[in-house]
């Protein structure tokens, strides 16, 4: 299968990929963030990187074309969101404009649940499918609801049952860089994301995730990943991994500000494999 992943960031649908049993003859990297193709590259040397999506030219056959357009501002964690108007989120313009030019037999989009009716009504028109949208925490410990956009007919699969405990590491109190809090402290450093985790949650459970519960969705900000057992602590990079599917250490390589800003951003990968697998009964 010869693939290309626009905002492919630290390659998680490679990782997706291997993990659903997919060969993979060829895969092309449209990544410009040099901490997330450091970590791309240590991980997977064979990738081919074709640097921006901005004016990319897209040259052969494509079997599979996947990809995150950028969330930021769709995300109702955002304010004054400018919707596919701003000049983050405006670049899912580029994916309409590659997928047009390299007619992919297969193709997933994937973006945040909590955009806008009608962003989220454009991007259907143009992708011409209805999206579903598919929580993490049906495949892992966190909370991560997003639409997806795509041509492989799959079914959502039943809870796995994983919780935040079943992620942890041990003994991490001695690590570098990480700390402990009282509970004042912790409230003030999750207070304004509370609106980009499940809205279903009391907001006193949002705030204190607890092992034996499912965590929020990781963002880009090192802050935001807290866990409360005894007392406050972030959530270690290894951790995050778990969180997102990936391999521990995956992420080793960089400074731990942007392993967090990586994992953030990322897919989570057993979300992808269970879509990808559904290519081999089809």
């Amino acid at each position: 299968m010869n693939v290309l992943s626009l905002f492919d960031g630290i390659s998680c649908a490679r990782v997706a990929l291997d993990r659903a049993g997919i060969e993979v003859n060829a895969y092309m990297s449209a990544e410009i963030d040099k901490n997330a193709i450091k970590v791309s590259e240590k991980n997977y040397p064979d990738i081919i990187r074709v640097g921006s999506v901005v004016d990319l030219s897209v040259e052969g056959e494509i079997d599979l074309l996947i990809g995150g357009s950028p969330c930021q501002d769709l995300s109702i964690a955002k304010k004054d969101r400018k919707g596919l108007e701003g000049n983050r989120s405006g670049l899912f313009w580029e994916y309409v404009r590659i997928k047009k030019e390299c007619n992919p037999k297969w193709f997933i989009l994937e973006n945040v649940a909590s955009m806008p009716k009608a962003d989220r009504d454009i991007i259907t028109r143009e992708m011409g499918v209805e999206p579903v949208m598919f929580n993490a925490s049906l495949v892992s410990a966190q909370c991560r609801k997003r639409l997806f956009w795509t041509n492989i007919p799959f079914s959502l699969p039943m809870d796995r049952g994983i919780l935040l405990k079943d992620i942890l590491e041990v003994d991490v109190g001695a690590k570098t860089g990480l700390y402990k809090v009282g509970r004042d402290v912790g409230r003030r450093l999750v207070d304004g994301h509370r609106a980009d985790h499940d809205t279903s949650v009391p907001y006193e459970r949002r705030i204190e995730t607890r092992e034996d519960d499912k965590c929020g969705t990781l963002t880009s900000v090192a802050k935001d990943n807290l866990v409360v057992g005894e007392r406050i602590r972030k959530l270690t990079p290894i951790e995050c991994e778990r969180l997102q599917g990936l391999p521990d250490n995956y992420t080793e390589g960089v400074a731990m500000t942007h392993r967090y800003k990586c994992l953030g951003n990322a897919f989570n990968v057993d979300v992808v494999a269970h879509i990808l697998s559904a290519l081999k009964t089809n």
